[in-house]
């Protein structure tokens, strides 16, 4: 019984200071992976979740924003519409 507690001690804290440690590199890492606003062609504007499997994003590309839907069978673009500007909060929630 005290073999066990013992382990219990030791190894508890350090699986919880692993993944401690994972998050805060996966959280460090993440803007590695998107490019910079400025030069990049396309922009995600905004996501929205439907459901558990599926999201609807709005997508800048080109002077364009595309609505599409996105779930574990792929995307759809759903509609195009030319850009608008999005200088102020008028995002409706």
């Amino acid at each position: 019984m005290w073999w066990y507690l013992a382990k219990l001690a030791l190894f508890l804290p350090l699986i919880a200071g692993l993944a401690w440690g994972s998050l805060r590199l996966a959280k460090r890492l993440e803007g590695r992976f998107v490019s910079p606003e400025g030069k990049a062609g396309l922009r995600i504007i905004e996501t929205r979740m439907l459901s558990p499997t599926m999201r609807l994003a709005v997508i800048a590309f080109h002077d364009r924003e595309i609505l599409v839907s996105a779930s574990k069978h792929g995307l759809v673009r759903l509609a195009e519409a030319p850009a608008r500007s999005h200088g102020g909060g008028d995002h409706a929630d």
